[in-house]
């Protein structure tokens, strides 16, 4: 654990247009939060801010981000603004899009921020940013488990792991990356326990409703994308089985209906498609066993069945090692969700 400072933390934000208005004001409004809110909620004496969090921009100036919210930077890169902490929050970004080319200079101003020593966080698809500095490569890091085809795509170098909501990308933690979304939680709950007390950090996240996913990405993962391809074999099969992946013998008529030797067939579907043929069926098999333990009040063995295995203990094997739980912690997690809590 890094030692409490006696002066507030010196934080920078970066934004640009692309930011994600509510991880970069969550983000900004938690961290001000620490060390003040909790004592005054409870009239508790001593007060006083442990971070000084500032916005920096590529240029300064004030703009619009994402959904339109208004950004004010208090600083601009060319000022070369120095602090402990370097926060990258989420971006608006496309599972295909990325940001190499847009932001030179702010990319070279992060680099020399963690040559100059400051430890550098990423929430979310931040982590494609702090990517394409090329200071994850050859680190394991973690973002929105939507972005995983275009980190194997355009950063082959980084060991992407989209399961947990923490990664350590070094043995120091000087660059730690954050999954999908709401993970910024998690990332300010992790900053106010490093770098303050893990005590501050319980009472902001008791303040703010915060909770500490231990639970990892793989519950809200979907495990069917359509990832954009022009082996048309392959389309043709990915859509045969989505329509038929019940069928015991679902992979046998896939191979039978393609024309091409099955061997050539699993080849191209993994290169298509980044998954094995069987890998793909089990996915949309769990994928619809999630649907009923989300809507229906079905038992699992029923369910087990209904979507292609005849044997419920392979099943629940299979559910908990794709969703990292089993179906019945899906269901208690998910079901009410669906439902919309609705009252009695």
């Amino acid at each position: 654990m890094i030692k409490p400072a006696t002066e507030p933390v010196e934080v920078l934000i970066v934004a640009v247009p692309e930011t994600a208005g509510s991880a970069l004001y969550g983000m900004l409004d938690v961290l001000l939060a620490a060390g003040n809110i909790w004592q005054t909620l409870v009239r508790e004496p001593g007060q006083q801010s442990l971070f000084r969090v500032r916005i920096v921009s590529p240029d300064g100036e004030a703009f619009r981000c994402g959904n339109r919210i208004p950004v004010v930077p208090d600083c601009s890169v060319t000022d070369d603004p120095d602090a402990t902490i370097l926060i990258l929050p989420e971006l608006w970004l496309g599972p295909d899009e990325d940001v190499q080319g847009r932001y030179p200079q702010l990319l070279d101003w992060i680099r020399r921020r963690y040559q100059a020593g400051a430890t550098l966080y990423s929430a979310c698809s931040g982590a494609v940013m702090l990517a394409a500095t090329g200071l994850l490569d050859g680190c394991e890091a973690t973002s929105h488990w939507g972005y995983q085809d275009l980190f194997r795509k355009h950063y082959p170098k980084v060991r992407f792991r989209p399961e947990p909501n923490l990664v350590f990308a070094d043995p120091a933690g000087r660059i730690v990356t954050a999954g999908g979304t709401t993970s910024w939680h998690d990332l300010a709950i992790h900053i106010i326990s490093r770098h303050c007390s893990p005590g501050e950090a319980l009472r902001i996240a008791k303040v703010y409703l915060l909770k500490w996913h231990d639970e990892g990405q793989l519950p809200y993962a979907t495990l069917v994308r359509r990832i954009p391809h022009a082996d048309s074999v392959v389309r043709s099969c990915e859509e045969q089985l989505s329509g038929n992946f019940r069928a015991s013998d679902a992979i046998r008529q896939v191979v039978g209906t393609a024309n091409i030797p099955e061997r050539t067939l699993k080849r191209r579907f993994k290169a298509a498609t980044g998954l094995a043929l069987i890998d793909y069926l089990q996915n949309l098999r769990v994928e619809a066993a999630k649907r009923l333990l989300e809507s229906e009040q079905m038992a699992v063995d029923e369910i087990s069945v209904e979507v292609g295995y005849e044997d419920p203990s392979f099943f629940r094997r299979l559910f908990k090692r794709r969703t990292g739980l089993t179906p019945s912690q899906y269901r208690r997690m998910f079901q009410p969700v669906s439902r919309g809590i609705r009252p009695c």
